[in-house]
């Protein structure tokens, strides 16, 4: 069946007008995930913000209860004990010197990256590979640290990143159709509290404005706000 049959037999069950409980929003996304492989579960958040302006930008990070169900290799840059630390706390690729040169080279098998504060001189060497792939470490999202057994360990253990995009839209993973309801609608008020949480100084009327969220191959079910609290 080709995308445009499926996305119309997918949505001929659902009225684009209504906005649904979390719950029926949740049980709709599940029962039409029906692809051969398991389909994530992601929401987008309509933000009344202007995301130019740096007091309206949504920037952050949180740790979903019940994980994103997604392999996360995680690569650190430390020397020393901090990259023993690393490898011991489960880091996919630990490393200073070789570690840059990989990455420089353009080889980049990962999907977070921590380092420790006196490695920032020789990453920061690395924005202009690192950055645009949104992997550049950052202390406010907690991967610049000396904690980087902690940072692996929350990075594997289900913590998602979120950034707010040109029209002050937020997309995310919070998880995979075979979750439970209860799993997948947990992670969900979880992510909606961080970005309620995440609300900037300069945001001005209506800041979370419309939530969807759909599976990989399916519709989008809009949210009725009121059930998120």
């Amino acid at each position: 069946m080709s995308q445009g049959k499926r996305l119309k037999k997918a949505y001929s069950g659902i009225d684009r007008t209504k906005f649904y409980s979390l719950d029926e929003a949740v049980k709709i996304i599940k029962t039409g995930a029906v692809a051969k492989f398991d389909e994530t579960v992601e929401i987008a958040l309509n933000l009344g913000i202007d995301p130019r302006h740096a007091d309206q930008m949504v920037r952050g990070v949180v740790d979903l209860p019940n994980g994103t169900g997604k392999t996360i290799r995680v690569a650190v840059f430390a020397k020393g004990a901090k990259a023993d630390e690393a490898k011991a706390a489960g880091a996919d690729v630990v490393g200073a010197e070789d570690l840059a040169e990989e990455v420089q080279g353009g080889k980049m098998d990962f999907d977070r990256c921590i380092a420790t504060p006196d490695m920032m001189g020789l990453v920061g060497r690395l924005g202009k590979v690192l950055g645009p792939r949104g992997l550049m470490p950052n202390p406010k999202l907690g991967t610049v640290t000396q904690n980087v057994g902690e940072a692996v360990k929350a990075a594997k253990g289900g913590q998602v990143q979120f950034r707010a995009e040109k029209a002050g839209i937020v997309h995310a993973g919070v998880g995979k159709a075979s979750f439970t309801e209860e799993a997948l609608a947990a992670n969900i008020k979880a992510f909606v509290d961080a970005i309620n949480k995440a609300k900037p100084t300069g945001a001005k009327g209506t800041y979370l404005e419309k939530v969807s969220i759909s599976s990989t191959m399916g519709a989008g079910v809009k949210l009725d706000l009121a059930t998120l609290a």
